[in-house]
C-alpha cells in the first residue's frame, strides 16, 4: 500500500514517517543513492506500508527550504536565540542570522536570553523596538515564544553558550538536551547531535541545531544580500539603477533614508561589512580561477 507522511525521525539509515496520526519505520530506496538524493527530517514522501514487513521511502516531494546542519527540510520558522551576557549580545552576529534565514525564506523569531543578569533593561527595549519596526517578532519571555510555535515547523539555533539548550529543556523536557555544564562533566564533546528528531511542542513540531560559532553563507551577491534585509530592499526599490549597491551611486535612497535615521545605522553598517566578505571572496575565487587557467 502507498501512503504519504512527513518523516519525524532520522536514525542509524531508518526513517520514521508519520502519516495519518501513526508512525512508520522505513528505509529508503537504494536508487536515492544513485540520484545523489537523501531524505531527510521534515520531508513529505510517498512510501510503502505492508503489513508484518519493513516500508520503503518511495518518493521525495518538492521542498521548499532545507538546512544543512543538521538535515531538516521544510521549516516554516526559526528561534535565534541570543544572550544579553556570557557571549555578549552582538546585533552583527544577529543580523547574520537573519540574513541567512532570509535568504532560506524561514520567518526568524529573536529570543533573548539571560535577561535577568541585566540591572538596566532599556537599551534592550530600545532594540526590541527597533527591530519590531523592520517587521521582527522579539520576545524576552518564554512563555510568549511557546504561543508562537502553534502549528509551525521551527527549529532553534545559537551561538555556544547564549542558553538555547536551556530553553529548550524548558518548554520541551521530553528532548532531554545535555546542557554544555553536563556533558563537560560527563567528559564529552560539546552539544552533538546524534539523530534529527521533531519533538511536538504547542501542537507544532520543533527541533534543535547544534550550536554555531560561524555561519556557512550561500548568500553570495549584491542582489541576494540587499533582498536579505528586508527595509532596505524595501527603501531600495526606488534607488535610480536597479541593481544599486548603496554604496556609491547617486540618488541612492538607501543612502538617504540612512540620512534621515529612517534606517538604522548598525543593520547599514552589517550590510557593507558582508557585501565587502561577498566581493573579497568573489575577488579570491577570480584569482585563484585565473591561476588555474
Amino acid at each position: 500500500m502507498i501512503k504519504n507522511g512527513r518523516i519525524v525521525k532520522s536514525l542509524a539509515g531508518f526513517y520514521y514517517i508519520e502519516s495519518n496520526g501513526e508512525v512508520y519505520q522505513t528505509r529508503a530506496r537504494g536508487n536515492f543513492r544513485k540520484k545523489g538524493m537523501k531524505p531527510v527530517v521534515g520531508d513529505f514522501v510517498d512510501f510503502s506500508a505492508e503489513e508484518n514487513s519493513e516500508g520503503y521511502v518511495l518518493a521525495l516531494h518538492e521542498r521548499k527550504n532545507q538546512l544543512i546542519r543538521p538535515a531538516i527540510a521544510n521549516i516554516d520558522q526559526a528561534v535565534i536565540v541570543m544572550s544579553t551576557v556570557s557571549p555578549d549580545f552582538s546585533l552583527n552576529l544577529l543580523d547574520r542570522f537573519l540574513v541567512f534565514l532570509e535568504h532560506k525564506h524561514i520567518k526568524p523569531l529573536i529570543y533573548i536570553s539571560k535577561m535577568d543578569l541585566l540591572t538596566d533593561w532599556s537599551e534592550m527595549r530600545k532594540f526590541r523596538e527597533n527591530y519590531e519596526n523592520i517587521g521582527y517578532q522579539i520576545f524576552f519571555d518564554s512563555d510568549e515564544l511557546v504561543k508562537s510555535l502553534h502549528d509551525k515547523v521551527t527549529v532553534f539555533m545559537g551561538q555556544t553558550g547564549v542558553g538555547k539548550t536551556t530553553l529548550l529543556n524548558k518548554i520541551a523536557p521530553e528532548m532531554n538536551l545535555e546542557t554544555g555544564e553536563t556533558s563537560e562533566k560527563l567528559g564529552r564533546g560539546r552539544h552533538t547531535t546524534r539523530h534529527v528528531e521533531f519533538f511536538e511542542v504547542a501542537e507544532g513540531l520543533i527541533a534543535d541545531t547544534p550550536g554555531f560559532s560561524s555561519l556557512d553563507y550561500e548568500v553570495d551577491n549584491a542582489p541576494d544580500l540587499n533582498a536579505a534585509f528586508p527595509e532596505i530592499a524595501e527603501i531600495g526599490r526606488n534607488c535610480k539603477f536597479r541593481e544599486c549597491t548603496h554604496t556609491h551611486e547617486p540618488e541612492c535612497q538607501v543612502k538617504m533614508a540612512l540620512e534621515k535615521h529612517e534606517i538604522l545605522s548598525s543593520r547599514y553598517e552589517n550590510y557593507l561589512q558582508l557585501l565587502s566578505e561577498i566581493n573579497k571572496t568573489r575577488e579570491t575565487y577570480v584569482k585563484r580561477r585565473k591561476k588555474q587557467a
